[in-house]
């Protein structure tokens, strides 16, 4: 009795733990462990790749605003108001092409501006990015004096536009300035600068090469950077000054040239305040209370696409017509900027 007993018992807890790791609650294989697995591959993935974008965009958030607050909505708002007829007081109607054909066809300053703006991006940055590389080879090559020469070049530089414009056209007064005088002292007749239409441009480049510490200052920084190594071993196969500056200075400043030519196009195109008080100072006129001038004296040879856009815009009130010569510019210094960074151009080579 006592054996069946025991051994009925010993073979109930043998089975005890078979029916225990059955399929009961806790199970691996159960429901829960189903609803409770770790999420797939692909899932991470997807959430990493959100975080990532999440975070570029953070970055990227202060020029994502400073772009469309301060290039993109004034571009869209540009090109909205060129077919638009609107006097900043009445609301705009939309004029089609009115303005368009307004600027190109009855403008009589249109062809002036364009072509004295076009005139100064030319000669003026050709000028001074080749002034700009001569001063700078100057000033590296010197011995002694180096801290004042590059200084008296860079001062100019600092000189308001207004103030400088304004002292230039003192020293080459045609009747009484110490340019003239000087001139006249060695038998040479000085032309009438500012006053001549021939003159009055070539007077506003001489004003841009006065201020050429910008330039000055760049190239240096790019001629000092170049290997004194190449210079060496162009100077042992014989090289000589005019072969070291083509072969050795001239490869390793071309990106420096291509920025000072892409961003003094930029800023060419923009080219206002010299020429509107240059204008201004040589016609003799009294500015005062209520006195317009019309931009562009002598004979409309200063005048630029800048100082018709604010004639327009902010002194006649054709919001329109301005519109469409500030796409005019953006185009054409588009147009200047792409031809300038395409590499068949010849300025930037294959490695740049």
């Amino acid at each position: 009795m006592a054996l069946s007993l025991s051994s009925g018992s010993g073979s109930g807890s043998g089975r005890g733990p078979d029916r225990g790791s059955g399929s009961g609650p806790g199970s691996g294989s159960g429901p829960g462990s189903r609803d409770g697995s770790a999420p797939s591959t692909a899932t991470l993935l997807r959430r990493k790749k959100t975080r990532d974008r999440l975070r570029t965009i953070g970055f990227l958030s202060p020029w994502l605003v400073g772009f469309t607050v301060f290039f993109g909505y004034p571009l869209v708002a540009t090109v909205y108001f060129s077919f638009m007829h609107y006097n900043q007081i009445k609301e705009p109607t939309f004029v089609g092409l009115r303005n368009w054909s307004y600027v190109f066809q009855e403008m009589p300053l249109f062809g002036p501006a364009l072509w004295n703006t076009l005139w100064l991006v030319v000669v003026m940055v050709a000028l001074r990015v080749v002034f700009g590389i001569g001063v700078g080879l100057l000033v590296t090559k010197l011995k002694s004096g180096v801290g004042f020469f590059r200084t008296a070049f860079y001062v100019p530089y600092l000189a308001p536009p207004v103030a400088a414009t304004v002292a230039f056209v003192f020293l080459l007064n045609p009747a009484t300035g110490p340019v003239n005088e000087l001139l006249g002292a060695i038998g040479i007749e000085g032309p009438n600068w500012f006053n001549d239409p021939l003159w009055s441009k070539p007077s506003l480049v001489m004003l841009s090469l006065w201020g050429i510490g910008d330039l000055m200052v760049i190239f240096m920084a790019a001629l000092l950077d170049v290997p004194k190594e190449q210079y060496e071993a162009a100077e042992l196969d014989g090289a000589g000054a005019w072969s070291r500056f083509r072969y050795v200075t001239w490869p390793n400043i071309t990106p420096i040239v291509m920025f000072a030519v892409v961003t003094g196009v930029v800023q060419t195109m923009q080219y206002y305040t010299q020429a509107l008080v240059a204008g201004k100072l040589a016609s003799g006129i009294t500015i005062g209370p209520g006195t317009v001038i019309q931009p562009g004296y002598p004979d409309h040879s200063t005048i630029t696409v800048p100082q018709l856009v604010y004639q327009l815009g902010f002194q006649n009130f054709n919001t329109g017509a301005a519109s469409v010569l500030s796409l005019v510019l953006f185009a054409i210094a588009m147009a200047v900027t792409v031809l300038l960074m395409r590499r068949k151009s010849g300025l930037l080579s294959a490695e740049d």
